[in-house]
């Protein structure tokens, strides 16, 4: 966040990005529920820079040290939030093998152009959610002979299956549905023998949190409505126990032991008459 024009008004947008790091904070264990919701009220609720300024100057971005910084300047977005992740760079790793074990490829990690993996009486998993890439188009070969593995990627990406089974499988639902703007192409292809290759899509965990706390804004929003709709919790019991609220009540009832005592007067003349 600079700090070289602190009265300047901060925009929707600079208010999501620190909602963002702090989003990542608590996925990452840095602030607790309760930090965060306090943060978080304070980021929506900010109106300059010099007030969004503090809520994360304790908070690394990304793993790195410097605190987060909303430009000032306002620049177009290069292929939406992908371009980040696209790296080019060196892969983590470039095969795996299981023999009646497993394997698990997930978290922050670099998937090369093509990753070749096998697995016996195992299993396997790529978890490309928190994924970066090392080219626009990468190719996951799965090899499972009994045995089983998963591919999971993030919302926004191209799936395309060319994989074979015989007496098992590959899973093609997630084919067919458009990737983002400038989001990385994933090809699974191979061979399914007495086993298969399933492929879903899933959000991240930060994704997660920030749409259960869009929700849990929206349920405030709609109770404070309904409560500005309803009057106040007792304020009908007050009415109906408090004496002034029932005008003539009590005169009725005096008027009706008036008329009792005069019919009583009444009678007993009656009687000494006789």
């Amino acid at each position: 966040m600079t700090d070289d024009a602190p009265e300047l008004r901060a925009s929707d947008a600079d208010r999501e990005r620190v909602a963002e790091v702090l989003r990542d904070a608590l996925a990452e264990g840095r602030l607790d529920m309760a930090e965060f919701e306090e943060r978080l009220d304070a980021t929506y609720s900010a109106r300059t820079y010099g007030e969004l300024a503090p809520i994360t100057r304790d908070l690394p971005v990304g793993g790195a040290g410097a605190a987060p910084e909303v430009s000032m300047t306002k620049r177009p977005a290069a292929a939406g939030d992908w371009a980040g992740r696209i790296t080019g760079g060196e892969p983590s790793s470039t095969w795996a093998v299981a023999v009646m074990s497993g394997f698990q490829r997930k978290g922050r990690w670099t998937v090369p152009k093509r990753f070749n993996s096998f697995a016996f009486w195992g299993g396997g998993e790529f978890d490309l959610r928190e994924a970066d890439f090392a080219a626009g188009e990468v190719v996951i070969n799965c090899v499972a002979i009994m045995g089983g593995m998963q591919v999971v990627v993030p919302p926004g990406v191209e799936v395309v299956v060319r994989g074979i089974g015989i007496m098992g499988g590959f899973d093609h639902r997630e084919e067919g549905v458009p990737g983002d703007p400038g989001a990385p192409r994933v090809v699974v292809t191979g061979f399914a023998f007495w086993g298969g290759v399933g492929v879903e899509r899933k959000l991240t965990r930060a994704e997660k949190l920030r749409i259960k706390e869009e929700r849990r804004q929206e349920k405030l929003e709609r109770r404070k409505g309904r409560d500005r709709d309803r009057p106040e919790q007792g304020s009908v019991r007050k009415e109906l126990d408090a004496p002034a609220a029932r005008p003539g009540l009590h005169d009725l009832l005096g008027e009706d032991r008036a008329r009792d005592r005069e019919l009583e007067r009444e009678r007993r003349r009656r009687d000494d008459n006789r």
